[in-house]
């Protein structure tokens, strides 16, 4: 690690923002994984930069050429790992970025997942929010770019919103450092158990391909005990998601989360 960035870093008045701390690379343990999902061009790596610092772990995903970046932040005495995910307009796995995405959420279980949308685009950018949603009950939706929103004087009730979705909503102009600490605590309270998120999951259908796939992930289940959300890979199995059903036949659901290579390297972003 470059000691004079590191320290030039520690100085910086927007280093600590409330109760965090960046830790950069200095991760030999952590309480909580996070991931950060999102459309491209909604701030993401905004958000993961304010979070992190100035340095991260940097490598590719293994047997991928599609970057992968990991920091790490202390929040009230937790220690965080954040992973930023490819952006992506869907999760079904369509394209390596999609299936890098799913595959980290769904497998690699993270205990929150945020989720960054551009408040000037919410209608567009809600469709990854709600596939998110099919897979994990554990996440937080970041409002972020509110100040464009307010320019172009839009008006968002995020807290219907939230009641909508079933998950912490925090509006948010990242690059101003608004909004960062309600999300640092939106982050902590889920991932500590203290809100208990009731996601919205969508329902349609007939009742015979509910029935359909409510018998599928049963069998999911018993065949991959402690799998995350079968019900989901029930119904990509139904829909022919070819990724998914080549890793049922090899027997590989649970090597489908794709750790860390050993390569990875630490350099200022």
């Amino acid at each position: 690690m470059d000691h004079k960035v590191s320290s030039a870093c520690e100085k910086c008045p927007a280093h600590h923002i409330g109760n965090l701390k960046k830790l950069g690379v200095d991760m030999e343990s952590w309480d909580y994984v996070v991931a950060l999902a999102g459309n491209p061009n909604t701030g993401k790596s905004t958000v993961f930069n304010a979070i992190t610092g100035l340095r991260q772990h940097t490598g590719n995903w293994p047997g991928k050429t599609v970057n992968r970046a990991e920091g790490g932040f202390k929040y009230n005495d937790d220690r965080y790992k954040i992973v930023d995910l490819p952006g992506t307009y869907s999760l079904l796995s369509t394209s390596t970025d999609e299936e890098i995405a799913r595959n980290f959420i769904l497998f690699g279980r993270p205990d929150v997942t945020v989720i960054v949308v551009d408040a000037t685009r919410l209608e567009r950018n809600l469709n990854l929010a709600l596939q998110v949603l099919e897979i994990t009950d554990r996440a937080v939706l970041c409002l972020n770019l509110m100040d464009e929103a307010r320019r172009h004087k839009m008006e968002i009730d995020e807290r219907k919103l939230a009641r909508e979705l079933g998950i912490p909503i925090v509006p948010a102009a990242v690059r101003q450092k608004e909004g960062l600490d309600e999300l640092l605590k939106a982050i902590s309270d889920v991932a500590t158990g203290r809100f208990v998120c009731k996601p919205r999951r969508i329902k349609s259908g007939s009742k015979k391909l509910q029935k359909a796939i409510n018998s599928l992930a049963q069998k999911i289940e018993t065949q991959y005990p402690g799998l995350n959300n079968a019900r989901w890979i029930a119904l990509r199995l139904l829909e022919g998601d070819s990724r998914i059903i080549e890793a049922v036949r090899e027997n590989r659901l649970h090597e489908m989360a794709m750790p860390m290579p050993e390569e990875e390297t630490a350099k200022p972003v």
